[in-house]
């Protein structure tokens, strides 16, 4: 039993411990790959936010940043929610019979939906990773139960039982609670920290639509104002 490898007691396991083994395996293959997948792109929309909110609030023209935002493929974190905003505002403005309120609201809207895009690309796969995280140790769990309920049904034909009889068969069911700890392990600690992150970015978002939505505000009654004043 000493020499016994983790990769022996594999292959003599029973049909439905490798099987277990192998979907706990696949499991954590898979929540490998999302955990490297989702940390780039989260690392992006932070980095991306960053680097914008620098250039937004050092006082450039809107219309200069967002032919800067629009150049190249589709913006995405918070560039995305400003580009598409001040398109928007853009069109309205353009319109005539809107208030300046009816305008502001029209690229609110906008920013919303783009929002709730943005959203829904970071939380991609997070609760892929919360179902590996919460179901991985009972599929362990079961392959070890039906580990050790072989091993005693072996046991049963015998007359004389021992420990070295009935050891192989509990080691090989311990490793499928193994992998499932494997698996799992990974995954909920990175749920916790990517779904903080994306809740963070979230506020984020929406504390800048608040604050762009009121410089719309402002631009659109300064040019209101400014057409009423050349009317009279």
């Amino acid at each position: 039993m000493g020499n016994t490898s983790i990769l022996q007691l594999v292959l003599e396991a029973s049909i439905i411990v490798q099987a277990v083994l192998l979907v706990l395996l696949a499991a954590s293959v898979a929540s490998w790959a999302i955990i490297v997948r989702k940390r780039k792109i989260l690392r992006l929309a932070v980095s991306g936010s960053d680097a914008f909110e620098s250039e937004f609030w050092s006082g450039g023209d809107l219309s200069t940043i967002y032919r800067d935002v629009s150049k190249g493929k589709t913006p995405s974190d918070m560039s995305g929610l400003f580009e598409s905003g001040f398109r928007e505002f853009r069109r309205l403005n353009q319109q005539s019979g809107m208030t300046a309120g009816e305008i502001v609201e029209g690229a609110q809207r906008a920013m919303r939906v783009s929002l709730m895009r943005e959203m829904d690309r970071l939380e991609h796969n997070l609760a892929t990773l919360a179902t590996i995280g919460s179901t991985s140790p009972y599929v362990g769990l079961f392959g070890t139960v039906w580990g050790i309920m072989n091993s005693f049904q072996a046991l049963g034909n015998v007359q004389s039982a021992t420990l070295a009889m009935v050891a192989p068969g509990i080691a090989e069911a311990l490793v499928a609670t193994a992998m499932g700890l494997f698996a799992a392990i990974p995954a909920v600690i990175a749920y916790n920290r990517y779904a903080d992150q994306v809740m963070r970015l979230e506020v984020r978002y929406d504390t800048f639509i608040e604050e762009f939505s009121a410089i719309l505000q402002r631009h659109a009654r300064a040019k209101q104002s400014g057409s009423a004043e050349q009317a009279k």
